[in-house]
């Protein structure tokens, strides 16, 4: 008996042992195929990022190359290289650096970046490259050398050594900050040269862009967690006794407190307060939305409704997106000469199946709105329509103040029209007369727009 099932089984078993075999020598081949694509992948992203930066230190020595009075010049130049820093910050983005400090590296290039970019869009024949700006650019071009020497350097080592990234993420993955990988420790190198270069004079410009204006610009006395119950309370139309209370980044610069309902059972309603000022600059309440039943014109009057009771009443629709069955207005602050204040700005999202706010965001309201004094344009308006394009009709003109590309607030005369069969924003400097940025505005944004 033990002979005959023997005799049955051992064929079933040898199949299956073989198939076992099978199907591992498949998932191993699997995993190899993926392993090195993925280590192709990285290969490639790496030979990318060293030769970006040696182009860059290529194109930044050709800018200064250049008779100083070569302003077209210059401005192609810095045009190309902000392009290839662009381009070696995505090449950084496909390596496996996410355990890596290698920020410091990664923000030299963004601040290189938009040094290059804010230079190159304004007008170097009425605002040539200062003396400070050259020895910025000769800085830059002495710094991206020796990275680009080092990165070569790696480059190298990495063909002549058989070294391989995968078993970089590996040991990134495990956490290991005293691993010897040689790999590793190049990148930290660099990484920590990129520190030294910290004493480059960026210009107030750059500069801006990496200091927080929110935590610049609140300001008022420190409240408690009582008053900030309070204010989330009145807001969402609720008892104070109903709020539970959070602190968040007590020791840091911009302490929030986070307000939610108890037992809240009409789904999670969140509300973020300044800790210092009290102003309230996010609030969402997180449910299914059902399919849409209101009109666009019926949303924007819930919207204008709830802005309203809540003390936003000089505010003017100018965007609308429609996304899962919710509708997100844009509002701006609008002055008494009817000027708009785009930095003053808040959204706001109405649930399309009952007319719910369901979420609102006054953040950049909170950091901007001030008193302003308006300064008197100095060109007319008759000579900022002779800057736009002449088949463009007009449809309505106002007053506008926006955010210029240098980061500074620019009062502008705002023309909305028709060309080529499409709506558009025209937005004129009303110091300089040319054009300081362009919209295409969807039939939803017209139709919620005075």
């Amino acid at each position: 008996m033990y002979r005959r099932l023997s005799m049955i089984m051992f064929p079933i078993m040898s199949v299956l042992f073989i198939g076992a075999m099978y199907w591992g020598y498949q998932e191993h081949q699997e995993k190899n195929t993926v392993l090195l694509k993925a280590e192709n992948g990285y290969q490639r992203a790496f030979g990318d990022l060293t030769y970006y930066v040696h182009k860059l230190n290529d194109e930044l020595g050709n800018t200064l190359a250049v008779n100083s009075t070569s302003k077209d010049f210059q401005r192609k130049g810095l045009v190309n290289v902000w392009r290839i820093t662009s381009e070696a910050q995505h090449a950084i983005s496909q390596l496996p650096l996410s355990y890596l400090p290698f920020e410091d590296a990664e923000n030299f290039l963004s601040r290189v970046s938009n040094f290059a970019y804010k230079t190159s869009v304004r007008d170097l024949s009425m605002q040539p490259l200062s003396t400070d700006e050259f020895k910025t650019l000769k800085s830059l071009y002495n710094s991206s050398h020796e990275i680009s020497s080092h990165l070569s350097q790696l480059q190298n080592n990495i063909m002549n050594s058989s070294l391989r990234w995968m078993d970089v993420e590996v040991a990134l993955a495990a956490n290991e900050s005293d691993t010897s990988n040689p790999v590793v420790s190049s990148l930290r190198s660099v990484n920590d040269q990129s520190t030294e270069y910290g004493e480059v004079e960026w210009g107030p410009a750059v500069n801006s862009m990496y200091t927080d204006d929110k935590i610049q610009m609140l300001s008022g006395k420190p409240i408690s967690a009582e008053e900030a119950a309070k204010i989330a309370a009145k807001f969402i139309d609720t008892d104070a006794s109903n709020i539970d209370i959070k602190e968040n980044g007590k020791e840091s610069d911009f302490p929030t407190y986070s307000a939610s309902i108890k037992n809240d059972t009409d789904g999670d309603k969140k509300l973020s307060i300044t800790a210092k000022g009290g102003k309230l600059v996010m609030f969402a309440h997180y449910r299914d939305v059902s399919e849409a039943q209101l009109t666009i014109e019926q949303a924007q009057e819930r919207a204008k409704s709830f802005i309203e009771k809540r003390g936003y009443d000089k505010m003017e629709a100018v965007s609308y997106d429609e996304y899962y069955n919710t509708g997100t207005f844009t509002y701006v602050y609008k002055m008494e000469d009817d000027t708009l204040i785009y930095p003053d700005k808040i959204t706001v999202k109405v649930a399309l199946d009952d007319g719910e706010v369901v979420g609102f965001h006054a953040a950049d309201f909170a950091s901007h709105h001030r008193e302003r004094q308006i300064y008197k344009p100095t060109i007319t308006l008759n000579e900022a329509i002779t800057a736009l394009n002449t088949e463009f009709a007009i449809k309505n003109q106002r007053m506008a103040i926006i955010d210029g590309d240098l980061g500074e607030e620019v009062l502008c005369y705002e023309f909305t029209g028709n060309i080529n069969n499409e709506l558009y924003r025209i937005y004129i400097n009303a110091e300089t007369g040319l054009e300081e940025t362009i919209e295409k505005m969807s039939r939803n944004d017209q139709a919620v727009s005075s």
